[in-house]
């Protein structure tokens, strides 16, 4: 049986965040040319991607990550009639952001195995409800992908949204046979001791634990997750499994491959609190 590799694409990594619905279709071929090299090195790869525009923007306009909200006034300029429109219009959008994401691991060779949260996940957070038995079979070339979306909720608040980082904290934990988590990331090396715009090489925050500081970018006009926080957080919360995690930049195609093979690359290992 091979070993296991659990990879989170960021949301603004793939896509750009001020554009609704727009790919970054260089760097999803680039990040997919790394899933299939490490295939070819013999470890089964899980791929969990973020929203972006594709999913941000209009759950943001919508709030939809504070579930139901009876009586709510349709935003101006909403092409949505309602927060449960909203509800199928996001996922339908992180579909088609999932359908750019397959074809470029289809254009590597590879047969992505796609299981979208809200066919099969409820309720939000790290402890959310669903069975991950469907990610546990693999066959040759196959990776299996999920994402961040919104999911039913139990209760008054009906709907949710579920982070990719707390897909990812369940899946390397739960999942037999991980050996580690990386997390690729847009614009930054990793967690900085200053703000991404101050910030030099000396800044970069090379092993970090959750009683250590950080300074970091949550666009809470747009974000409705947790932003580098929370895979901050949620990445702890996977090292104190003794599972490997390391957050790059995803920009760097070496960077991402030499840490999904657990070579050293410059980044931030994070590690339970100490």
């Amino acid at each position: 049986m091979r070993d296991r590799i659990v990879i989170k694409w960021g949301g603004g990594l793939i896509t750009d965040k001020s554009l609704m619905c727009t790919p970054n279709l260089e760097v999803l071929n680039d990040l997919a040319s790394t899933v299939a090299a490490c295939v070819e090195n013999g470890f089964e790869v899980i791929l969990v991607h973020g929203a972006g525009s594709f999913g941000h923007l209009r759950s943001k306009k919508w709030r939809l990550n504070e579930g139901y909200i009876e009586g709510m006034k349709r935003p101006d300029d909403s092409d949505c009639t309602s927060q449960l429109d909203a509800v199928h219009r996001v996922r339908s959008e992180m579909l088609e952001l999932n359908q750019h994401v397959c074809e470029a691991l289809e254009s590597c060779q590879l047969i992505p195995h796609v299981h979208p949260p809200h066919t099969w996940a409820t309720n939000t957070g790290p402890d959310f409800s669903g069975s991950l038995e469907g990610f546990e079979s693999n066959s040759a070339g196959t990776v299996h992908v999920t994402f961040g979306d919104v999911v039913s909720v139990e209760g008054e608040k009906q709907f949710g949204i579920l982070s990719g980082d707390d897909l990812v904290a369940r899946i390397a934990v739960e999942l037999p046979r991980v050996q580690r988590l990386v997390f690729a990331i847009g614009g930054v090396d990793g967690l900085l001791r200053v703000p991404p715009k101050e910030a030099t090489d000396e800044d970069l925050i090379e092993r970090w634990s959750p009683d250590v500081a950080f300074e970091g970018i949550h666009e809470s006009e747009i974000d409705v997750t947790g932003g580098i926080g929370l895979k901050a957080s949620r990445g702890a919360l996977v090292a104190s499994h003794d599972v490997d995690v390391i957050m790059v930049n995803g920009g760097i195609r070496e960077r991402v491959m030499a840490a999904m093979l657990g070579e050293p690359v410059r980044g931030t290992i994070i590690t339970k609190k100490q």
